[in-house]
């Protein structure tokens, strides 16, 4: 199997391009190679690879959170196999197989092998699925607990019964082939989206409050047409500070890490003006506006703003962070991170799976579409304005990518 240079979209690189290959043999290198798929460790995943060619090249892939409840893993299943198969179609490329991994650590008092047998009933369905769309199912892997299993392959020489040991992160033949390609992992799946996160107390009790109070003050004006775009002019002039505040910011010693980087990003705002904030980005006027912060400078302070107003989303306001997440996975993603743009856009669907901007945007990141399309729109879009309000007359049209059309 292999595995190409940089190869973070469902349907591999562009036709006509080259890169260097990645050889994959036998279920721990497939083990190993897993986090160079998604350009992350999962956690508490189904991972679904679509296989072409009779040298199995590495295709499109899925990740979504396994079910908690076992009686919903049939439906997912399918659902699973219909969009693997129907997207590598959509890209132009059949699938003639798939591989499929299983990720979960144990709860207290279980092993590695428990949760291998505990997810066995699920595995069986995923291949079953995938058979009756001709996608065979060539090798299905539970990683857990820093071991693999294989539910495929029945010699215990290769795959024993206690399961086959990791590699340690870095140290495996695949990782040093990966780095020499110019792949990169950037964590677990975890640590991204703890980044994301609502942040726990102190400051939640007072966020939440401060939500109360913007929700009561602002709501009214957002509703009434007559006050709405002066509402989006204050919200917009009220993120441009605080991205100025946040870019201003500086740290002594060199840069730090994430966690120390978003807690001190965290202390530069507080709660009524991150409330008063989050509340106006609900508008979605307000929200295509911020969008278009998508380049250079802008870029860089609008994404650290979107994470942080993600984390205040606390209590009651959790479904509040999903323009904020899909602004931070549109950013992420404009910037090169699909990985990190993946896990900000999975997050937003988990909270709200029809929110429109999410799925529109996360369906043209797995689709390997160019961000370069949407910024183009928004780049006409922005010109549309300053005419506007120059009084001359409209000369540039709306050419938004049909998979990017649509609302909230």
């Amino acid at each position: 199997m292999k595995k190409q240079r940089g190869e973070s979209s469902p349907h591999g690189p562009l036709p006509g391009t080259t890169r260097p290959e990645i050889s994959v043999r036998g279920s721990a290198e497939l083990a190993d190679a897993l986090p160079y798929l998604l350009g992350f460790q999962p956690d508490d995943s189904i991972v679904l690879v679509a296989l072409h060619g009779q040298r199995g090249r590495f295709g499109g892939r899925l990740r979504i959170g396994i079910p908690a409840a076992p009686d919903e893993w049939p439906a997912v299943a399918d659902q699973l196999a219909v969009c693997l198969r129907g997207n590598s179609l959509a890209g132009g490329a059949t699938p003639e197989g798939a591989l499929l991994f299983l990720c979960r650590e144990p709860a207290d008092g279980e092993k590695g092998q428990d949760v291998m047998e505990r997810l066995r009933p699920l595995a069986q369905r995923l291949r079953v699925a995938c058979g009756a769309l001709d996608m065979p199912v060539f090798e299905a892997l539970c990683v857990s607990d820093g071991r693999y299993w294989s539910y495929c392959c029945p010699d215990p020489t290769c795959c024993p019964p206690e399961g086959g040991p990791l590699s340690r992160p870095g140290a495996s033949a695949v990782a040093a082939s990966a780095v020499y390609a110019g792949i990169r992992v950037r964590g677990s799946q975890r640590e991204m989206e703890a980044r994301l996160k609502p942040l726990g107390e102190p400051l939640r009790g007072p966020q939440e409050r401060a939500l109360d109070d913007a929700a009561a003050a602002l709501v009214p004006h957002m509703l009434r047409r007559a006050d709405r775009e002066a509402a989006v002019g204050r919200t917009l002039r009220l993120a441009r500070q605080l991205m100025e505040r946040l870019g201003a910011a500086s740290t002594a010693g060199g840069a730090p890490g994430q966690a120390v980087a978003d807690a001190q990003d965290d202390a530069l705002l507080g709660p009524e003006e991150a409330a008063t904030l989050i509340v106006g980005l609900q508008d979605r006027a307000a929200r295509d506006r911020a969008a278009e912060w998508m380049e250079g400078r802008d870029a860089a302070g609008a994404l650290r703003l979107w994470r942080a107003l993600a984390r205040r989303c606390v209590g009651a306001y959790g479904e509040y962070a999903v323009p904020l997440l899909s602004l931070t996975g549109w950013i992420e993603w404009s910037s090169g991170d699909e990985p990190a743009a993946r896990v900000a856009l999975c997050r937003a669907l988990e909270t709200d799976p029809r929110y429109r901007f999410a799925q529109l945007l996360h369906r043209a990141c797995n689709e390997g579409l160019d961000p370069e399309l949407l910024r183009r729109c928004m780049r006409q879009e922005r010109a549309v304005r300053r005419r506007k309000r120059r009084g001359r007359p409209r000369t540039v049209r709306r050419t938004a990518p049909r998979v990017l059309r649509g609302g909230a």
